[in-house]
């Protein structure tokens, strides 16, 4: 088996196997792009092809900044279009692009990967732990009223900016998309910058409409919140459907820099006229937006799923690249069997900086690299692994120093489709 980087005199054949894999049709490309593959570019592919030269599997990247705790910006490589003809399946296709992909990004300075898993069963053998989550969160029109804050005075330490009651001094417009480029772009960017988990849209992502709304030119209105000074700091996007007497506006995807314009935009979209109900695609874990409604019960949560997966390609960088919220020391014993590795690492934190090297010293913590990519940004305890038994603690009191030390600032969260 040949596997090769694609160009342009072959880009065609790559986006035409990926499609036959997943059983799509192929659509048109469009000029100024606008379809789910358009900011792939031909340098950041692979085909696999047999001996024949028939193309059977492919795989292409990105080049994200992924926002780890802390507020740090890293680079991160996402997978994305991991296909392998339904011919060709279960011979080790997809695991030779693995190791080609992995072996390439090493040799570039990479240290950190990431996708999106179309089936949770694929992945993590290869060594990716799914480390966000996202829900849906649907609310009757009639009982979306948000209810009067009990908190008045002051917010205390460490909490965002601005008040969710009362008048901010902002507004709320509503545009079409295709008014809001610049926006939108402007708007994303300031929130995924402090927002661990999420990833960075490039203006190739917006010039070419990639992915799925607002990314994507799909016919939207857009509410745009300004701060007190009209400056933009959040959005909304979103579409409504009217199916019979049931209207439904879903939103793709609300973006705000504080909990005073996610409040506002919110509010305008729960008093939509003319709507039977509301629905948020993508509300984080321990969003406080479900605490806000009136009615607690009338914000139902479904689609509880995982969302963007992480693969530490070096774990020393990775673990010291990140911010940290308390000191402490802890041994972690990672076997990375896909690789053929095993290393034991001397964690060390202090003042929110991490060191990480080797040592022989008995480990507090034996675990698989999936399941250090699962706790790396904060999203998923590493005493929640040990209970489910993949995690091994060697000593009581170490699993609570986890924890703590891998507790980020907020939950991660990712927005982003790719």
């Amino acid at each position: 088996m040949e596997i090769r980087s694609t160009t342009d005199e072959d880009f065609d054949v790559l986006i035409d196997t990926v499609h036959s894999a997943f059983g799509l049709d192929l659509e048109t490309p469009k000029d100024g792009g606008g379809l789910w593959w358009s900011a792939i570019e031909a340098e950041h592919g692979l085909l696999a092809r047999t001996p024949e030269g028939r193309p059977v599997g492919t795989m292409a990247s990105y080049p994200f900044e992924l926002t780890l705790p802390g507020e740090v910006l890293v680079p991160a490589v996402g997978l994305t279009s991991v296909g392998v003809l339904p011919s060709h399946r279960r011979r080790g296709v997809l695991s030779a692009l693995m190791r080609h992909q992995f072996t390439a990004l090493r040799e570039g300075g990479e240290f950190l990967s990431v996708l999106l898993a179309s089936e949770a069963l694929i992945y993590g053998r290869f060594g990716y732990g799914p480390a966000t989550r996202t829900s849906r969160l649907t609310v009757q029109r009639h009982r979306s009223a948000l209810a009067v804050p009990r908190a008045r005075g002051p917010l205390p330490a460490g909490s965002t900016s601005g008040s969710v009651d009362g008048p901010t001094g902002g507004s709320v417009d509503v545009l079409r998309r295709a008014e809001c480029g610049e926006i939108l772009e402007e708007v994303y960017d300031r929130y995924r910058r402090a927002q661990p988990g999420a990833l960075s849209r490039s203006r190739r992502w917006w010039t070419s409409g990639g992915g799925q709304p607002p990314v994507a030119p799909a016919p939207r209105y857009v509410a745009v919140h300004r701060d007190a000074d009209g400056v933009p700091d959040g959005y909304a996007s979103y579409a409504i459907d009217r199916t019979g007497d049931v209207s439904t506006l879903t939103v793709d995807e609300t973006v705000a820099v504080d909990d005073t314009a996610f409040t506002a935009l919110a509010r305008f979209v729960l008093e939509h006229d003319l709507v039977s109900r509301v629905v948020f695609k993508h509300v984080p874990p321990g969003h406080p937006l479900r605490w806000q409604l009136a009615d607690f019960r009338a914000g139902e949560v479904s689609g509880d799923t995982d969302w963007l997966w992480v693969r530490l390609l070096d774990v020393p960088r990775a673990l010291t690249a990140r911010g940290w919220f308390a000191d402490g020391e802890l041994v972690l014993d990672v076997d990375d069997p896909f690789l053929g590795e095993r290393g034991r690492h001397l964690l060390t934190v202090r003042d929110g900086k991490a060191e990480c090297v080797p040592t022989d010293r008995d480990p507090d913590l034996s675990l698989d690299v999936r399941d250090l990519g699962s706790v790396y940004l904060g999203g998923t305890a590493p005493s929640t692994l040990v209970r489910a038994g993949h995690i091994r603690a060697h000593r009581p009191d170490a699993v609570q120093l986890a924890d703590a030390l891998f507790r980020g600032e907020r939950a991660p969260h990712c927005l982003h489709w790719f």
